[in-house]
């Protein structure tokens, strides 16, 4: 028993932060259509050295990164970072997507001329945390943190209910409580969601 209570505090304190910011991120993305955004778009231009234009061939593969060479003039031209992302490649340019929380950016290269083009939309920090409460575009580590906390969250709820059962004894309105928490949610879902 004092084992299990010992797994059950641990879970919740590892869980408390998270559980409260997924609930208001969870609030405000219910509610993101009636919160005005303003979103704010850059554009920026540069050149590419003429040395770098033989490195813009079309490669075999098709979704290919830009050279490292290439990728490096980009960022210090645009301000933007391509290194390693998968490229789109035609006969008139090199096109590399820069998706990120709560926002949105791109560069495209014209392998002619070597004219580099892009963009940086900046949607604000309510659609930052929404995106960060969906766990969109938001890289590796930030999937492992939600994964982890989601184990922690299973854990809090599978030991807590098995205190309830050594809890519920005197406490005659405990699994009729139980029975709504998990009823409700269905209920509304045959009900109401169509």
């Amino acid at each position: 028993m004092r084992q299990l209570h010992t797994w059950h505090y641990m879970s919740a304190a590892v869980s408390l932060a998270g559980v409260l910011a997924f609930a208001i991120t969870g609030f405000l993305l219910n509610h993101a259509a009636s919160i005005g955004a303003h979103p704010v778009v850059a554009s920026r231009t540069g050149q590419l050295a003429p040395s770098l234009l033989t490195m813009l061939k079309r490669p075999a593969s098709g979704d290919a990164p830009l050279p490292s060479a290439v990728a490096q003039a980009v960022y210090q031209a645009v301000g933007l970072d391509p290194a390693g992302r998968p490229g789109e490649w035609s006969d008139a340019d090199a096109y590399v997507a820069l998706p990120r929380p709560g926002g949105d950016a791109w560069v495209s290269i014209d392998r002619a001329t070597g004219r580099i083009t892009s963009e940086r939309t900046d949607q604000g920090w309510i659609s930052y945390l929404n995106d960060l409460h969906k766990g969109r575009n938001t890289g590796a580590a930030w999937r492992w943190f939600i994964d982890i906390f989601a184990a922690a969250c299973i854990v809090f709820a599978i030991t807590g209910l098995v205190l309830l059962q050594f809890l519920a004894r005197n406490r005659p309105f405990t699994w009729p409580l139980v029975g709504l928490g998990i009823a409700g949610p269905v209920l509304l879902a045959i009900l109401f969601i169509h």
